[in-house]
């Protein structure tokens, strides 16, 4: 592969390398010659930016819950109402894992690969995040706008959902991103108890 104008890649490269072929091939059967390969630079190259290949899965997989909980924070504190926070919630949660379906895929797959110290990072970050979602549910619950049977499930369930589409969804599918993610929150909303009319609401003010 030729080397880019200048001769030089930049971290962002290496970590698009690495996630191409964790991605196509897995952690354990990708070498750092075969990311350098990718990239266009010496195996000796990569470690101006790297300390080995564990470093780049941790980047991979800490980087990619730390953008989903940075994107779930903004949209659920820009919302005052419960229901319309729970709804942005759950669209952003969707779309997120549909539009970085590959890191997703990555981080679901080789949770086993990092090191225990690392992996505790990791849970904790996904315990952090399906919390937000406890909480907003547990909060729609508290004010009479949904009939929760339990909170912790009915999170794992959303959460769930999420993984799920990212390990089908195609651009170019039969379905629009907008109308999957549309469909999802409903069905999401419904499963929380959410009273229909709060539902058409919700919808009508996106």
């Amino acid at each position: 592969m030729p080397r880019p104008a200048g001769g030089v890649r930049t971290a962002d490269a290496i970590q698009e390398a690495a996630a191409e072929l964790f991605y196509q091939h897995g952690y354990e059967a990708t070498t750092l010659r075969q990311v350098a390969q990718k990239v266009g630079i010496q195996v000796g190259s990569l470690y101006n930016h790297i300390s080995g290949k564990e470093d780049l899965l941790r980047s991979l997989m800490t980087g990619i819950m730390a953008d989903l909980l940075a994107a779930q924070k903004a949209v659920a504190n820009s919302h005052a109402d419960v229901i319309d926070a729970l709804r942005a919630a759950i669209d952003c949660h969707i779309r997120f894992h549909a539009q970085r379906a590959r890191e997703v895929f990555i981080g679901n797959s080789e949770l086993r690969s990092l090191s225990k110290k690392d992996r505790n990072k990791v849970v904790s970050q996904r315990d952090d995040y399906e919390q937000m979602f406890r909480d907003l549910i547990e909060r729609a619950d508290q004010e009479g706008r949904a009939d929760v049977l339990d909170p912790r499930l009915q999170a794992y369930a959303i959460v769930a959902m999420g993984t799920h589409v990212a390990s089908w969804y195609r651009p170019k599918g039969a379905m629009s991103l907008d109308e999957i993610v549309e469909t999802y929150t409903v069905m999401a909303l419904r499963q929380l108890g959410v009273a229909e009319s709060e539902i058409r609401e919700a919808r009508a003010a996106s």
